[in-house]
């Protein structure tokens, strides 16, 4: 199940040669519920690439979001992000279940916190 995702999460830093990771603002992770070093998903909507790595904290406020070792080919600064965590739940867990979706503005500052996604109209 979709655990947290993090909206439209703009790319602040892309390291080639840095140890492999996504280091993400600090506050970021807390809010989200992404712990470090655990496996995310990350979905760049300007090139459409597709790629699993892992969270690293970076400075908290910071609007931080550093795509970094050999990931850093499937993501430049500027690009939109979507960052999603996904986690097991047994079938009491998701009797309650609501993921965490935190949509995001230009800066890394959040926008708006949700726990669905609107339904989608044809």
């Amino acid at each position: 199940m979709l655990q947290t995702k993090l909206h439209r999460a703009t790319v602040t830093h892309s390291e080639l040669h840095y140890e492999g990771s996504c280091a993400i603002d600090g506050s970021l992770l807390d809010l989200s519920g992404i712990r470090e070093y655990q496996q995310i998903e990350i979905y760049n909507v300007n090139n459409g690439e597709r790629f699993t790595t892992y969270a690293i904290r970076a400075e908290n406020d910071s609007g931080i979001i550093s795509v970094n070792g050999a990931a850093a080919r499937r993501a430049a600064e500027g690009d939109i992000l979507i960052i999603c965590a996904y986690s097991e739940y047994n079938e009491s867990e998701l009797a309650s279940f609501e993921p965490r979706l935190i949509y995001l503005d230009d800066n890394n500052h959040v926008r708006d916190t949700r726990n669905a996604i609107p339904i989608q109209a044809a």
